[in-house]
């Protein structure tokens, strides 16, 4: 019988990868992100990958600049700003 817990995102397997697995994969989403992957999904899949909310602000910083970060804040407006800005400040 299949696991229909479609809300994991892959959480399971990202939980095996190796840390420069993790740092990888997060450095293409982010590279996403700048050719038009929306913010909201770089947040949730970064926060996936990285275990936790905390963890994903790490590598948000390690792999973003201060002014693309501040940009993107900026440009969200209504829910989704507050949901940026706890990522990425």
């Amino acid at each position: 019988m299949l696991d229909n817990n479609n809300n994991d995102l892959g959480a399971a397997l990202f939980k095996t990868w190796t840390e420069k697995q993790r740092c990888d994969e997060i450095e293409k989403l982010v590279q996403g992100y700048r050719n038009g992957v929306p913010v909201g999904i770089l947040c949730k899949m970064v926060e996936t990958i990285a275990g936790s909310k905390k963890s994903a602000k790490k590598y948000i910083k390690q792999f973003m600049t201060t002014e693309e970060r501040n940009s993107a804040i900026a440009a969200e407006t209504g829910a989704m700003q507050p949901l940026v800005k706890s990522f990425f400040s």
